[in-house]
């Protein structure tokens, strides 16, 4: 009813003579003032795009170039070799008078066309500069002669300044590997996985592969691979992701923590505020290019196209397949609280809004105490539904709610303001992290709008977390867009002593508006079947959440060995003693390197590994034993990682392989074999990319706490870590409560185990293992006090 009376007002407001006096010329100046905004954007894009374009040369090059012949043209020497005269003559004669017009123009015509001969020469040039990778083979801390005069030549023709796009035109494509090679590197890989009599029918099955199909789908990859930027990436997309008809939540999507042991104000609209404006800012400089690009170990270019789709982007179900639709801007979130949905402007006249104003957008909602509309509470539970049962159901939401839909799928972002709190309690620190985790990865299977790229969730005591959709881009991309939301609210913008956002509230404002759904009562089946499935995903996942503090990053760095590979042996280890089996194991690497790379898979279960676990679990074999088997497997697992990063891995290949297979209609038992089986151990690191935007020594704890995703098979585990700073590595595990054979906190404590066992193997691990092991209730308690011991300082 208040909504009618507001109605009424607003019309009777315009109907007064002074009124439309007074609005007639703001509303003239506000459309002036809009399309100057638009041509001022499209004119800073167009720019960008140039020097993106040119780089790595620069316009003052073209200037430098075309003062240059005009020197050489007053000196009367012709550097064009007769091409100007050439370029006169085709002009159109303007008469006398305006000859020496005539040669300025031939030689700004000379200039442009030598310039742009000199930037495609300095393309190709870093692009096969690029395609070098001989340093990634190398061992840690040394560098061979060819790699130094590769470094230096990269560092000269690599320009200054560059933009977060400006190496896209120079990146070399992903090479198709050998296809005997990908075999025999799979065949190495299922060995300690398979007895001998699976083996050799694998192997039977391989060999009838390469001698009768191999050759003609290898043929279609390179094709590929010389036609499109990328032989696999647009495959992987279509078929893993959009073409899957499984619910998001929990399958696809993934999580990332706030701070794990700090908040930096209890109060939910201001922590929303400053968190929108930060994750705003970002978006300002990713659109004006002013991030730069992301350089492995400092000096090569990754691939930077995942970023454009961070912000404005939406995955639209369908009934076969889904779409990703992604808009060029979007000057509003949507915001949902207790079952409502709301629309908050992002920007005013004088730009985007300042995080105290967006506090008091924030603060509106949450003090509305208007109820929920029918079928509104629960219509994100279609989200997480299957694909095409949400693709059915779309099409009556957006015949009767078109508007709101929009709102919602056209947001910048979604944000979703919880009522309940998150994060560490002091009471039951462990309980209440695992809890966490699990609310960020399913929520309440009705409060994220799992289609949007991203939702901020927002907890009623000011813990952040997001929630992330995977098929736009990997997760080093949203994790650098965290890190840098987490810096910037956090250290940048600040909050008062009263734990609000600087600076004043806008009176002005007008509040935020609340999106109407007139949805029929023929939807509500659908909801509640939607809601029915996702409440019991969500009660099917056992999310752990621990961090390890005994050691972290600057022990392993001691004992001069890779930290990820340390790590991976260790849950080789774990995963052994919980199972008493070896099984494949997947994890994640990136292959950016190559223009629109997205990830290949490391096969971390070699047979190098299992030699180590086995030694370790045999009281015969002595410390020294098994610290070389360690360093065997430990190298192993390096050059595997290395392989997948330089676009010589297993998985990708043997992926597109088998779509080719299914676009030709040929069958192949041995590809219908690999993409049969299960990943019953999915691992990933999430890499802290931009330390210097954080004080680790003063302010150890506001370092992110990572996240983690959900197992990718239902008798399995999903485990990713996080370095926080140097001394402590943080493990999310998730596995189903279905499985009899899986329990994600006896993984934990497993994990746990192997890493003090791994220490102590070295002569520093010896004060660790004695320091900190004992019973296994001892080491719960540890890690229970060491929790509440945090949340206390």
């Amino acid at each position: 009813m208040a909504e009618a009376h507001q109605a009424v007002s607003f019309l009777s407001s315009l109907t007064s003579d002074g009124a439309e006096v007074e609005l007639s010329s703001p509303v003239v100046q506000e459309i002036c003032l809009s399309g100057l905004r638009s041509w001022k954007r499209h004119l800073w894009r167009f720019w960008n795009d140039f020097l993106t374009g040119v780089f790595p040369a620069s316009p003052l090059s073209w200037l430098f170039l075309f003062s240059a012949i005009q020197l050489a043209w007053f000196l009367q020497l012709d550097p064009s070799l007769g091409l100007m005269e050439k370029i006169k003559e085709l002009l159109p004669d303007w008469g006398g008078q305006h000859h020496r017009l005539r040669g300025v123009l031939a030689a700004a015509l000379f200039a442009s066309c030598l310039w742009g001969a000199l930037i495609f020469t300095l393309h190709v040039a870093l692009r096969l500069l690029l395609s070098y990778h001989g340093w990634l083979l190398e061992p840690h801390g040394a560098m061979s002669s060819p790699t130094k005069t590769w470094l230096a030549l990269v560092r000269i023709f690599s320009g200054r300044h560059p933009m977060l796009f400006s190496y896209q035109r120079c990146l070399p494509r992903q090479p198709v590997p050998s296809v005997q090679d990908t075999v025999r590197k799979y065949l190495e890989s299922v060995r300690p996985v398979l007895s001998d009599e699976d083996f050799d029918w694998t192997a039977l099955l391989a060999r009838d592969f390469l001698k009768l199909q191999a050759s003609l789908l290898q043929w279609y990859l390179c094709l590929k691979s010389w036609w499109a930027s990328n032989y696999v990436s647009d495959w992987w997309e279509e078929f893993v992701y959009l073409r899957s008809r499984n619910s998001l939540m929990v399958n696809s999507n993934y999580y990332l923590m706030d701070f794990l042991y700090v908040t930096p104000t209890p109060l939910q609209a201001a922590r929303a505020g400053n968190a929108v404006h930060a994750l705003l800012l970002y978006r300002q400089r990713l659109s004006r290019q002013e991030m730069p690009p992301t350089m492995l170990m400092g000096m090569r270019p990754l691939c930077s196209a995942q970023y454009e789709k961070i912000f404005n982007t939406t995955r639209v179900p369908g009934v076969e397949r889904d779409s990703i639709c992604h808009l060029r801007d979007s000057w509003h979130v949507a915001v949902f609280h207790r079952g409502r949905f709301f629309r908050v402007g992002t920007h005013s006249p004088n730009g985007l809004l300042s995080p105290r104003a967006l506090e008091q957008q924030f603060q509106h909602i949450l003090d509305d105490p208007s109820p929920a509309c029918p079928h509104e509470e629960h219509l994100a539970a279609l989200t997480a539904a299957p694909r095409g049962m949400w693709a059915q159901v779309r099409e009556s939401v957006k015949t009767r709610a078109a508007a709101a839909l929009e709102a919602v799928e056209g947001a910048a972002f979604f944000v979703s303001l919880d009522s309940e709190p998150g994060g560490l309690t002091r009471e039951d620190p462990a309980v209440s992290l695992d809890a966490y985790a699990h609310v960020l990865l399913a929520g309440r299977g009705h409060d994220r709008w799992f289609d949007k790229s991203f939702t901020l969730i927002v907890f009623s005591n000011g813990k952040l977390g997001l929630s992330v959709e995977h098929s736009w881009a990997d997760c080093p991309i949203s994790g650098h867009m965290w890190e840098f939301t987490l810096a910037t609210e956090c250290f940048q913008l600040g909050y008062s002593a009263d734990g609000h956002c600087k600076g004043q509230p806008d009176p002005t404002l007008p509040q935020p508006q609340r999106l109407q759904w007139d949805l029929p009562d023929q939807i509500h089946p659908s909801i509640s079947l939607a809601l029915r499935g996702a409440k019991t995903l969500s009660a099917n996942i056992d999310c752990h959440v621990f961090p390890f503090s005994h050691f972290g990053k600057s022990f392993i760095r001691r004992c001069h060995l890779p930290s990820d590979s340390f790590i991976q042996m260790a849950l080789q280890l774990a995963h052994f003693r919980d199972r008493g089996q070896f099984c494949l194991t997947y994890e994640s690497a990136m292959t950016r390197l190559f223009l629109e790379g997205r990830t290949e898979t490391v096969r971390s279960c070699t047979r190098e590994a299992c030699n180590f676990v086995k030694a370790m679990e045999d009281k015969e074999k002595t410390d020294p034993q098994c610290l070389a088997l360690f360093r065997v497997a430990v190298d192993k697992h390096q050059a595997l990682l290395k392989a997948a990063m330089s676009g010589q891995g297993v998985d990708r290949h043997l992926f597109a392989l088998y779509i080719a297979s299914r676009f030709l209609h040929v069958q192949s038992p041995f590809l219908a074999q690999v993409h049969s089986e299960q990943w019953q151990l999915s691992t990933s690191q999430i890499p802290v990319q931009q330390m210097h935007l954080f004080d680790v020594h003063n302010y150890p704890d506001y370092v992110s706490s990572g996240g983690g995703f959900g197992p990718a098979d239902d008798n399995g585990y999903g485990v990713s870590y996080i370095f926080m700073g140097d001394d402590m590595v943080t493990f999310h595990i998730a596995s189903k409560k279905s499985s009899t054979k899986t329990d994600s906190h006896r993984l934990g404590q497993h994990i746990e185990d192997a890493l003090l066992d791994v220490a102590a193997l070295f002569q520093a691990g010896q004060r660790l293992k004695r320091g900190f092991r004992g019973a296994r209730g001892e080491d719960l308690r540890h890690r229970c006090g060491f929790l509440s011991s945090k949340i206390a300082d």
